[in-house]
C-alpha cells in the first residue's frame, strides 16, 4: 500500500501543513526580503483573449457567455486536466470524473459529449483519452448551445485546447525547467523552450517535454504520464505564416472506481481515499495519443484573412478496471449491497483505437455592403471519425468486493463480448457575420449547415446501420453598447445532437437510424469591463430533448428507444471582479432551475430535477500582492457546490460542499535567472466530501473530494 505523507491523512501531521504555510508568509518580513530579493518580476501570458471559433473577437465585445484560462492560472492551479483548470466556474461541474480517466464535464447542467464539445486549435478533436497541459497556453470554453461552431454537439458548452506558439522575437524567447510535487506523492519534471532563428528569425520553434510519477492521494492508483511536444512556425513572407504542432503522449495508471450507495445509506466519504476495487490481478489503463495540425495563413489586401488548416489525430486504449458493479445478492444492480459488499468484474478493452482529421480552410475580413460595415467569416470543413476497436472485450464476473477492501476474486480476462465499429463523415458549411447598424449597436448572424453519414456495425459484421441526413443550426444576437465600458446583448441559438443507433437485441428499432434532436438556447447578457471593476450577468434558457428505453429491456425485442420528453435548464450567471496593483478579486455564483418535462415512459419524471446537479456553485479567488516583498503574492481560493440528489426524487441527497485552496507564489530574479516558486495547500480544512454523485449505465456512483494536499512547484527561467 502506498504511503502518502503530504495528504496529512493523519491529524497529528496536519500542523506539519499549516506550520509551512505559516512559514512562508512570515517570508513576507523586510529583513528577509532585503536578503533575497533583487527587483520585483512579473510574469503574464501573453495569451489574448479570445472566443473559440470567433476570429478577433474579444471577451468584452462578445454577444455570449465565455471565460478562458490563460497560462499563468494554469500554472497557479497545478493543471494538469481540463477539469482542474475549468474549476474556476461556477457552471462547470464534474459528471462522473475519475481521477485515472478522462475528463467528463458539465456546463450549465449538461453533459458534455467526448466525441463532439472538444477542439484543439479550433478543430475538432476526441476527448476520450488523458490530454495533457503542460504544452497548453490557454483553455477557452464557449458556454451555451454550440450549434454556431459545431455541426453537432451537446448543449452547454465547446472547449477548446490552445497549445503554447513559437516566441514572436528573440528577445522574447523561453527557456524553463518546472519540478513539481504534490497530490500525494505525485513529482514531475517539465521543460519548455522556445526561441526564432534564421534570416530574419523566419524560423520559430516551441517544445515541450514533461515526465510524471503518479502516486496521488488515492492509495494503491500508481501509474506515470510523460509528454513530447513541438510547435513550429515558418515566416514565408511578410503575408505568409506556415505553423505546426504535434504532441505524442502516454498515460498508464491503475483504474479507480468510483463509490456507491451501500442499500440505502450515504457511505462516509473517506472511502474515495482508497481504490477499495484493486485486485492483485487488476492492471492499468493505457492511453496514447498522437495529435498533430498544420495551418497556412494568408494575409490577402484589404485585410482579408485566409486561414487553411489540418488536423489528424490517432489515440489508442486499453481500457481496463477491475469493475465494482451493483450487489446481485440482494437483487440491487444499481448500488452496492447494504454490509458494503459488492460485485466485482474484470472489464478489459484492449487495443482501442481512434481516429479522427478535419480539413477546414476559412476566409475572414470587413467589407461594406449599402453603406453598413460587416465583419464576414466563411468557412469549410470536411471531417471523418473512426473508432476501430478490437473484435471482443472483456466484462466477466470475477467475484465478490468489499469498500473495506476485503475480497473473494480471480482474474477473468478472456474476451466474450462483441464490440461496435463506428465511422462517420461529416461536411460543414459556416457563415457568420457581424453587421456594425451604428457606433454602438451590432446585429449577429450565424448559420451552420452539416452533411453527416455514420456507419456502425458490430465487429463481426453484423447489425451494420447507416444514417445520412443534412442538418443546420442558426444562431443570431443583437448587441448593444450602453455607457462606456458597459454593453447588453441578446442571443438565440440552436445545436443538435444525432444519437448512436442502437444496435443490442434487446431493441424493437435495432439498427434503425434515431432522428436528430435539436436544443434552443435563448440569452440575456450584460457585462462591463472596465479597468478596475469587471462585472457580467447573463440570464439562459435551453430546452434539450431526452431519449429514454420503454419497456422491460431486460429480454430481446421488449425494448424501444424513443424520445420522452425534455430537459429545461434556466439559469443565471453572475461574476465580478476588482484590480488593483496589489489586490485582485474575483468572484462568480450560478443558480441552476432544472427540471424534465414532457415525460411519458414515466410521468413521475416531470418536474423533477436531473440527478448531480446543484442549484447553487460559487466560486471566488482573492489574491495579494505584497509590496513588503516584491515578488510575493498569496491567494485563497473558496469553492462552494449546493446540494444534489443522489436517487430520483430526492429521495437520498449529497451535502453542500465547501473547500479553500491557499497558496503562495513568489517570483525573484538571480541575476540572468527568474524563478518562480509555488507553495498551495489544497482543501485546507481537510474537508470530507462526495464531490459528485452521477448515475451512469443505469447505476449510482459517488466520487469523494481530494482530502488536505500540500502541492509545491519550482520554474526557472533562464
Amino acid at each position: 500500500m502506498a504511503h502518502h505523507l503530504p495528504n496529512f491523512l493523519n491529524r497529528s501531521r496536519a500542523g506539519q501543513a499549516l506550520r509551512a504555510w505559516s512559514w512562508l508568509l512570515l517570508c513576507s518580513s523586510p529583513a528577509w526580503a532585503q536578503v533575497q530579493t533583487v527587483e520585483t518580476v512579473l510574469v503574464t501570458s501573453p495569451a489574448p483573449v479570445q472566443i473559440s471559433g470567433f476570429a478577433n473577437l474579444s471577451a468584452r465585445d462578445a454577444p455570449l457567455s465565455a471565460i478562458h484560462v490563460d497560462a499563468q492560472s494554469l500554472r497557479d492551479l497545478g493543471a494538469q486536466r481540463i477539469s482542474q483548470a475549468l474549476r474556476l466556474d461556477p457552471s462547470v461541474s464534474d459528471s462522473y470524473n475519475s481521477p485515472a480517466y478522462w475528463d467528463m464535464l458539465s456546463v450549465r447542467g449538461y453533459t458534455l459529449d467526448n466525441r463532439y464539445n472538444y477542439r484543439r486549435e479550433g478543430l475538432p478533436i476526441s476527448a476520450e483519452t488523458m490530454i495533457p497541459m503542460d504544452n497548453k497556453e490557454r483553455i477557452e470554453l464557449f458556454k451555451g448551445s454550440s450549434g454556431i461552431q459545431a455541426g453537432t454537439s451537446a448543449p452547454g458548452g465547446l472547449a477548446n485546447y490552445v497549445v503554447k506558439r513559437p516566441p514572436s522575437s528573440n528577445e522574447a524567447a523561453t527557456r524553463s525547467i518546472t519540478l513539481s510535487y504534490g497530490n500525494g506523492n505525485n513529482s514531475s519534471v517539465a521543460v519548455d523552450m522556445g526561441g526564432r532563428f534564421g534570416i530574419d528569425n523566419a524560423f520559430g520553434y516551441r517544445a515541450n517535454a514533461a515526465y510524471e510519477d503518479l502516486n496521488p492521494t488515492i492509495q494503491n492508483a500508481q501509474g506515470h504520464r510523460r509528454l513530447l511536444a513541438l510547435a513550429l512556425d515558418w515566416r514565408l513572407g511578410p503575408n505568409t505564416r506556415l505553423e505546426w504542432e504535434i504532441e505524442s503522449s502516454t498515460h498508464q495508471q491503475m483504474g479507480v472506481n468510483a463509490a456507491s450507495l451501500t442499500g440505502n445509506t450515504l457511505p462516509w466519504p473517506a472511502v474515495g481515499q482508497t481504490n477499495f476495487s484493486r485486485q492483485t490481478w487488476s492492471v492499468p489503463g493505457v492511453f496514447e495519443g498522437l495529435t498533430g495540425s498544420l495551418r497556412l495563413k494568408e494575409r490577402l489586401e484589404n485585410g482579408w484573412l485566409w486561414t487553411t488548416q489540418w488536423g489528424a489525430q490517432r489515440l489508442r486504449s486499453d481500457d481496463r478496471l477491475s469493475y465494482a458493479y451493483g450487489c446481485s445478492t440482494e437483487g440491487n444492480y444499481d448500488r452496492f449491497c447494504s454490509d458494503k459488499s459488492f460485485d466485482l468484474y474484470d472489464y478489459r478493452s484492449e487495443n482501442e483505437r481512434r481516429l479522427s482529421d478535419a480539413l477546414q480552410t476559412e476566409l475572414t475580413g470587413q467589407t461594406q455592403i449599402a453603406g453598413i460595415q460587416h465583419d464576414i467569416a466563411m468557412s469549410w470543413m470536411r471531417q471523418r471519425q473512426i473508432d476501430a476497436l478490437a473484435p471482443m472485450q472483456a466484462y466477466n464476473w470475477a467475484g465478490v468486493g468489499s469498500l473495506s477492501g476485503i475480497s473473494q476474486s480471480e482474474a477473468a480476462p478472456v474476451p466474450s463480448e462483441l464490440n461496435t465499429n463506428r465511422q462517420e463523415y461529416s461536411t460543414e458549411i459556416s457563415l457568420k457575420d457581424r453587421v456594425h447598424l451604428s457606433p454602438v449597436d451590432d446585429l449577429w448572424l450565424g448559420l451552420r449547415l452539416t452533411h453527416l453519414q455514420r456507419e456502425s456495425q458490430r465487429s463481426d459484421g453484423s447489425r451494420a446501420t447507416l444514417d445520412e441526413r443534412s442538418i443546420n443550426t442558426p444562431w443570431l444576437a443583437l448587441s448593444h453598447k450602453l455607457q462606456p465600458p458597459m454593453s447588453v446583448y441578446v442571443s438565440y441559438g440552436q445545436g443538435v445532437e444525432s444519437q448512436v443507433t442502437p444496435n443490442r437485441s434487446r431493441y424493437t428499432n435495432a439498427g434503425q437510424a434515431l432522428p436528430a434532436l435539436r436544443s434552443k438556447q435563448a440569452e440575456l447578457g450584460v457585462q462591463s469591463d472596465g479597468p478596475t471593476w469587471q462585472w457580467k450577468s447573463a440570464l439562459f434558457d435551453i430546452t434539450r430533448p431526452v431519449w429514454g428505453d420503454s419497456g422491460s429491456c431486460y429480454e430481446d425485442q421488449t425494448c424501444t428507444r424513443k424520445v420522452d420528453g425534455q430537459a429545461r435548464h434556466r439559469g443565471l450567471e453572475l461574476s465580478l471582479g476588482y484590480r488593483t496593483p496589489q489586490l485582485k478579486l474575483d468572484t462568480s455564483a450560478m443558480w441552476l432551475n432544472a427540471t424534465r418535462q414532457g415525460a411519458v415512459i414515466d410521468p413521475l419524471q416531470n418536474g423533477q430535477k436531473p440527478l448531480n446537479l446543484p442549484a447553487v456553485s460559487l466560486r471566488a479567488a482573492l489574491e495579494y500582492r505584497w509590496t513588503a516583498v516584491p515578488g510575493l503574492r498569496t491567494s485563497v481560493r473558496v469553492s462552494h457546490e449546493g446540494q444534489r440528489d443522489v436517487t430520483e426524487g430526492g429521495a437520498i441527497t449529497l451535502p453542500a460542499w465547501t473547500h479553500t485552496d491557499l497558496a503562495a507564489h513568489y517570483t525573484a530574479r538571480m541575476g540572468e535567472q527568474i524563478t518562480e516558486w509555488t507553495l498551495a495547500l489544497e482543501n485546507a480544512a481537510n474537508k470530507s466530501y462526495w464531490r459528485e454523485s452521477p448515475k451512469q449505465f443505469g447505476h449510482y456512483y459517488l466520487y469523494a473530494g481530494a482530502p488536505r494536499n500540500l502541492r509545491l512547484s519550482v520554474r526557472t527561467l533562464f
